[in-house]
């Protein structure tokens, strides 16, 4: 018995120990995370003369930058029914001959 109640006190004492101690390692992690991108969303939205862009080049910046993400889905979506195409081909065949 004096094992199994070592082990439950250990247990949650671990429990609470890796808590605190996780908690503290992300906290730490997401500050420097946030930081990072604060300096790197800072220095896009600056020119070389450090002059702030109006709102108008930003939003054409952004619309810019959203128009290459979809571009690129879309290649990677044709690429994907590429891949796709002659399996859904054989196995069409293979439901067929089985009918």
């Amino acid at each position: 018995m004096s094992q199994r109640d070592g082990f439950t006190g250990g247990f949650l004492t671990g429990t609470i120990i890796g808590g605190v101690v996780g908690g503290i390692i992300g906290a730490v992690v997401a500050s420097r995370l946030d930081n990072n991108e604060e300096e790197n969303e800072s220095s896009l939205f600056q020119s070389d003369k450090r002059e702030k862009l109006s709102s108008e080049e930003s939003i054409e910046m952004a619309r810019n930058r959203l128009e290459d993400k979809i571009a690129q889905l879309n290649h990677a979506i044709d690429d994907v029914r590429q891949q796709l195409g002659p399996i859904e081909k054989h196995s069409l065949e293979s439901e067929t001959s089985l009918d």
